[in-house]
């Protein structure tokens, strides 16, 4: 990842609150379009299918794009050497340490607490659906068995196993889709800066260990393009030869925080949004249909930082998936394990409880896609199983600071664009009715105030359609 702690942006890209229903016509896809105005002018040419605009046509996913925006909710793991040191993935960048000094790290990795299954355990106890797990970062260092292309890897570390190979075997254990995190990037091989054309082949022979020695793999996400941003990298080559070892891998490569949603190579199955909330996403005339993934830190590092308290709270934690899955986008969330690969107490903690919020509304979550209503504030609506789901904000503002909300407190929430009669109206954590009354293509639900012991962050209301 690019991100040292001054170089993130925490701060969310404010959303379109304004979309058209495109559900029907597009076989369930999520679209995301980059404005109001656009989304409702999308829509009425999706309705009618039979004198579409090629231009204005929106691709159907191709399956393994469809499963993963189904997972809606996963784990990022940076976890390496640098984590001994306990100040970041980029210590030995930003602290420009010589790499003989930093090769004495790989004598000290013991990876004595690394347990696939039970980090398995703890992403499933959180509501997560898949895990991305950096195989080798920008150190060069992998976690994996490199099977004599370097000795620069846990098998030659006291760990002495394969560290990856322990991971996908816990994840399929407890029915969690694995991903691997590959840097493009290398600080350790020489190569990368003075025969860059042998340093593609390494990267490539790298990759196909990867693809050939641990099943079916969910993603391949590769990080560091940006790094050389005129130099060939071969990508043709390269998700050619993922597509024929794996053929239902997504393939992922990360643009940056400058680039964030950015559309690159024509294989690329989801854009990325590092740092930042995901904006919709025009995807009409495209050539291929593109998912969206924000990916964040806990805190301020990638990798462990153990004076980094500035930790998200588990409110923030619901608010952030929220606002992915309002724009159909997915929400990589990053747990930096210790020296010995274990997730720290506090983010195993806040984990767990975010978890009991998603396991409360997990239809809305996971298969939710977003439906065009018409709303004010950070109000939205996504759809599923032939029934709407309300995401209400802002129910409480007791020790609220700053600016108050656009729409706030107990009352009315109206949503225009609504196209269906609705027979009733009931929030997901009690199943208690709300009052609600239709005119036109306007709902507007009455709210009450959370019953007292009782704060959901986003509470849900879920329509039943007649």
């Amino acid at each position: 990842m690019i991100g040292t702690c001054d170089r993130m942006e925490m701060k969310g890209t404010a959303m379109n609150n304004t979309r058209r229903h495109l559900l029907k016509q597009t076989a369930g896809a999520a679209v995301l379009l980059s404005s109001s105005l656009a989304f409702r002018r999308a829509a009425a040419q999706t309705a009618d299918s039979a004198g579409a605009d090629p231009d204005d046509t929106i691709p159907v996913p191709e399956p393994r794009v469809a499963r993963f925006e189904r997972l809606a909710f996963g784990m990022f793991i940076h976890w390496g050497l640098y984590s001994q040191l306990g100040r970041g993935e980029w210590v030995m960048n930003r602290e420009k340490i010589p790499k003989e000094e930093y090769r004495k790290l790989q004598t000290t990795f013991t990876a004595a607490d690394f347990d696939g299954r039970a980090i398995a355990r703890t992403a499933k106890r959180a509501g997560m659906k898949y895990i991305t797990l950096t195989s080798r970062h920008h150190d060069g260092f992998s976690l994996y068995d490199t099977r004599g292309l370097t000795d620069w890897d846990a098998m030659h570390a006291p760990a002495n196993r394969d560290l990856v190979k322990d991971f996908v075997e816990g994840c399929q254990a407890e029915g969690i889709l694995p991903m691997l995190y590959h840097t493009t990037l290398d600080w350790y091989q020489e190569s990368f800066e003075n025969d860059f054309d042998a340093y593609l082949d390494y990267l490539h022979k790298s990759v196909e260990v990867l693809c050939t020695h641990y099943g079916p793999i969910g993603g391949l996400w590769f990080d560091g393009n940006w790094s050389k941003k005129d130099a060939d990298w071969k990508e043709d080559r390269l998700y050619t030869m993922i597509r024929r070892l794996q053929p239902e891998a997504m393939i992922i490569n990360n643009t940056g925080l400058k680039q964030r949603g950015k559309l690159g190579h024509p294989e690329i199955d989801s854009t990325t949004f590092e740092q930042g909330r995901p904006t919709p996403m025009d995807r009409r005339g495209l050539p291929k249909y593109v998912s969206g993934e924000m990916c964040q830190t806990m805190n301020r590092h990638w990798g462990i930082g153990v004076n980094d308290f500035a930790y998200q709270s588990p409110k923030e934690i619901i608010e952030n998936l929220c606002a992915c899955r309002k724009v159909g986008a997915n929400y990589l969330l990053n747990v930096g394990p210790t020296a010995t690969g274990r997730i720290p107490d506090y983010e195993a903690a806040a984990l767990a409880r975010s978890g009991d919020w998603v396991r409360m509304h997990g239809e809305a979550v996971h298969d939710g896609k977003p439906y065009a209503l018409e709303s004010k504030g950070r109000d939205f609506a996504l759809a599923a199983g032939g029934k709407i789901y309300l995401f209400i904000h802002d129910l409480d503002l007791g020790h609220h600071h700053g600016p108050k909300p656009e729409v706030s407190g107990a009352g009315p929430r109206t949503f225009a664009g609504l196209d269906r009669q609705v027979g009733k109206a009931e929030w997901m954590d009690n199943g208690e009715s709300l009052k609600f009354k239709q005119q036109g293509d306007r709902l507007t639900v009455t709210c009450k105030k959370f019953p007292y012991g009782t704060n959901t962050v986003v509470r849900v209301a879920c329509l039943t359609i007649k």
